[in-house]
């Protein structure tokens, strides 16, 4: 009889504590109710699951915490003095929610690269003796054309590889550093970060995130980052140009870059061969910059191999790094660039099932503000809007008989994708 009292009296100052708001005293209430043993009313077992709801989200927020600091633990925390300052630097601005134009530069880091780079080629070009230097350029240039057409060099003439860091490094660096940036800004750039670099060439994707870096001294610190990077390259010459190169630069940087490099020099549609020597789910990125085919069975083939490492090589959770130059993406469907977003849209997510890809996300980055090509005045726009590239012009003009200066210019889609 006295307990049936205590109960109806606990249950009595239960509803007048959640009727003046002392949940904690109601909260306590409950727990007698419930040791008593007796059946609890609607409004009793209505308070009891709400308890049970908020001690269950409790829980979830401090997993999620714990995620997101582990998250910033070993990502860099995206730097808003820092992202302002390369929106200003490449005078970045968003035309849509796909496309970025981008007419500027960090000039002090592109300008030691530029400076570097025109030193080692005047060195190694002055190495062939001089009666048959124009010779070797002359060769060295007519194995390069075929580039504009899609169609690989064959890198089997003294200067190729030379000429190609001449006519084309520069730019694909200046590519590279962007979409490492646009990855940095996305709060995905981890501070221990393995790189696999397929049809890598002279290490473009490492030279773009090494200057990158560079970029971020007075910002915050580097202290804690490593980086491996594995490279994988046909061209044995254009590979090794490309670490010799890299050696010279990266000992020159007042911070020097905690990077360890491994170079690989194999035939990317010998997959069986090398399949075994690549470490499984072990790389945060993969990357392909700029190599994918015109011609249908290469392009093929290719995106079978690609399928292959990216399902073998990347972790669980790892990311697809895909450069692209948007003429070539809009030429391998034969569809004419246009403005059209819906379309974009399907070349992009074809392009991404080929691979066995999803899309996280996609940015158009151009020098003009367009996707279709400016196809009268380009020379005159460069010269007034595009950063120049002043002493590589000179080495241009020398050996090349260049008659235009030289400026950066970019016309490619950076689209990062996860395994389908």
């Amino acid at each position: 009889m006295i307990n049936w009292l205590i109960v109806k009296w606990h249950s009595y100052q239960f509803k007048l504590a959640l009727k003046q708001g002392k949940f904690k005293k109601a909260q306590s209430l409950l727990q007698e109710i419930e040791r008593s043993g007796v059946k609890l009313s609607w409004l009793e077992k209505l308070y009891q699951q709400q308890l049970k709801t908020e001690q269950s989200l409790s829980f979830y927020r401090q997993e999620v915490g714990h995620l997101s600091q582990r998250l910033q633990d070993h990502t860099f925390k995206p730097n808003l003095e820092f992202i302002n300052y390369i929106h200003k630097c490449f005078n970045l601005k968003e035309s849509d929610r796909f496309l970025f134009q981008c007419t500027g530069i960090e000039s002090q880091i592109f300008t030691n690269l530029e400076l570097a780079l025109v030193e080692y080629l005047e060195t190694e070009i002055n190495k062939v003796p001089e009666q048959i230097c124009c010779q070797e350029i002359a060769q060295a240039v007519k194995d390069l054309e075929g580039l504009k057409q899609g169609i690989d060099p064959q890198y089997n003439h003294r200067l190729s590889s030379h000429i190609y860091l001449l006519k084309y490094f520069l730019d694909n660096i200046y590519c590279s550093y962007l979409a490492w940036f646009l990855i940095y800004q996305q709060n995905l750039l981890l501070k221990n970060l393995k790189i696999l670099d397929l049809a890598a060439g002279p290490g473009t994707v490492i030279f773009g995130l090494a200057l990158l870096l560079s970029s971020t001294k007075g910002f915050f610190p580097l202290q804690e980052t490593q980086i491996i990077y594995y490279s994988l390259e046909q061209q044995a010459d254009l590979q090794y140009r490309g670490l010799q190169f890299w050696r010279k630069y990266i000992e020159s940087l007042s911070t020097p870059i905690n990077a360890y490099c491994r170079f690989n020099t194999i035939n990317l549609f010998d997959y069986e061969n090398y399949a075994v020597k690549l470490p499984i789910h072990f790389f945060d990125f993969i990357v392909i910059s700029h190599c994918f085919f015109y011609q249908s069975q290469q392009r093929y083939d290719s995106h079978q191999i690609y399928r292959q490492i990216f399902e073998r090589n990347l972790v669980e959770n790892g990311y697809a790094l895909l450069i692209i130059q948007g003429r070539k993406l809009f030429n391998m469907y034969n569809v004419p660039p246009s403005e059209n977003l819906d379309e974009e849209g399907w070349l992009i997510q074809s392009f991404l099932e080929e691979l066995g890809l999803k899309l996280e996300w996609y940015k158009y980055l151009t020098s003009t503000g367009k996707r279709t090509p400016k196809k009268q005045g380009f020379a005159q726009f460069a010269k007034d809007n595009l950063p120049p590239q002043p002493h590589l012009n000179v080495l241009r003009k020398k050996y090349l008989q260049q008659k235009y200066p030289s400026n950066y210019a970019i016309d490619d889609y950076v689209i990062l994708a996860k395994k389908a």
